[in-house]
């Protein structure tokens, strides 16, 4: 089979289309036919050799992947080979809060990811795609679509009238908005890109704020909403946006930390936590039986995901640069096959 891998160094130029054995499944395993993948942020910073500079090479790219159950293994019942299914970011994590053991069983890095035409998953990780959706849209729900319902819905407990602000418009952020305003929330969105905001607004959101040209966006925030603080910040830019989120959330608000796209290492406001009673809540996107949650309730609302680009397969490489340039509304989804 084919498969796209980073082989021989970390870097866009060690990107490469190789051949590898088709793989057989195992007795709880199944066979699956990738129809896409999509990215992650984690998929760039990892190519750059920023995720993991040790991570063993090669190794086949992407996380994320929906597609056709080939065959399965003597002990599976859970699927059965023509489903059309989804997998799921940590098979091991069933539910509650998460240990060790399940935090290091993500599908890809250290090991071999989904950006190939076949792949064996743990069936316990394959779940049904909502009817509506098609491999190119199911594909982007992994990852991206579950971070922002866990800080949206399972962490955050979001209500009606609850005044969100979600960072940006790519894949976690769209998807942010969408969750919130299925809750009832009110939602404010930033972005450095009026056109964007305009997208954003036509999906629901309430406002947009352009940070560039709006630097003080908490405070711009805090006015449009007449003086009222934030309940609840998805975090996305990290370093670069901390500090103004401390300052816009209200007393005993919640941030949720997601991303770390403006760095890693932020200036925080210590003292301004405490007197406040922030809540500073890191999101690593969720169990079986949230993702399990999540798509019920996709398929109950006929939710669709946000694609902003579609790569043919052999074009794998150029999504990758894709997502290293930036400026993409919603996910990038790369499809194995038609």
């Amino acid at each position: 089979m084919h498969v796209w891998e980073l082989s021989g160094g970390f870097g866009l130029d060690n990107v490469r289309q190789s051949v590898r054995p088709d793989p057989r499944p195992g007795s709880a395993e199944a066979l699956v036919e990738v129809g896409a993948a999509s990215l992650n942020f984690r998929d760039h910073l990892l190519v750059a050799g920023i995720y993991d500079p040790r991570q063993p090479l090669p190794v086949i790219l992407l996380s994320d992947a929906a597609g056709t159950v080939m065959e399965v293994g003597a002990n599976v019942t859970r699927v059965k080979p023509g489903d059309r299914v989804v997998a799921s970011f940590f098979p091991n994590w069933e539910s509650g809060a998460p240990s060790s053991r399940a935090l290091g069983s993500a599908v890809a890095y250290p090991a071999d990811g989904v950006l190939c035409e076949r792949r064996v998953f743990s069936a316990r990780a394959l779940f049904p795609i909502p009817a509506h959706l098609s491999f190119v849209e199911a594909a982007t729900l992994p990852c991206a679509a579950l971070t922002a319902w866990s800080a949206i819905v399972t962490l955050g407990q979001v209500k009606p009238g609850d005044l969100v602000l979600v960072q940006g418009t790519g894949g976690v952020a769209i998807f942010a908005l969408q969750f919130a305003k299925a809750a009832g929330a009110v939602v404010i969105v930033t972005s450095s890109s009026d056109e964007k905001l305009e997208r954003a607004q036509a999906l629901g959101a309430d406002h947009g704020i352009n940070y560039r040209s709006t630097p003080e966006w908490g405070k711009a925030a805090q006015q449009w909403a007449g003086g009222r603080s934030l309940d609840h910040i998805v975090e996305l830019g990290g370093a670069d946006t901390l500090e103004r989120s401390i300052r816009a959330i209200k007393p005993d608000g919640m941030l949720s930390m997601i991303g770390v796209l403006g760095g890693a290492k932020p200036v925080i406001n210590l003292p301004l936590v405490v007197m406040r009673q922030v809540r500073i809540q890191g999101v690593t996107v969720g169990s079986n039986q949230a993702f399990g949650a999540m798509l019920d309730a996709i398929a109950q609302r006929a939710l669709k995901p946000v694609v902003g680009h579609v790569s043919g397969f052999a074009d794998a490489r150029g999504a990758l640069q894709l997502m290293r340039s930036g400026g993409t509304f919603g996910k990038i989804v790369v499809r194995v096959r038609d």
